[in-house]
């Protein structure tokens, strides 16, 4: 029967752990445009500020902190002067690129009212 749902094995159906743990970081506001920003190379963090409208310095800070604690993001200083901060993606945040690049795509089609 079309339509019905299905109960027993199909109604125990349960979110991956991997997914669970992917938007548990990524899920959290700010975070995925953070990572995008830097998919392209390091950016410093007024630069970040800048580049994410709505953002504030302490939100900023805290999600990049969180970035580094997950291993996805660096933070390099540059001695100066002007003593400087600098972040850049790691080999796993890098690898996050193609993913981001798919969901631009999908929103692309599927989600109304993009643009500047």
């Amino acid at each position: 029967m079309a339509g019905e749902l299905i109960h027993g094995t199909e109604a125990c159906k349960r979110v991956d752990d991997g997914i669970s743990r992917v938007f548990q970081l990524l899920g959290k506001r700010w975070t995925g445009p953070i990572v995008a920003v830097l998919t392209p190379g390091p950016a410093y963090f007024v630069d970040l500020r800048r580049a994410v409208p709505g953002i504030s310095e302490r939100m900023l800070s805290d999600r990049l902190t969180e970035l580094a604690a997950a291993g996805l993001v660096v933070r390099e200083v540059d001695e100066g002067p002007p003593l400087r901060v600098s972040y850049r993606l790691t080999e796993a945040g890098a690898a996050l690129e193609p993913a981001f690049a798919e969901l631009g795509r999908w929103a692309e089609q599927y989600l109304p009212g993009g643009g500047c």
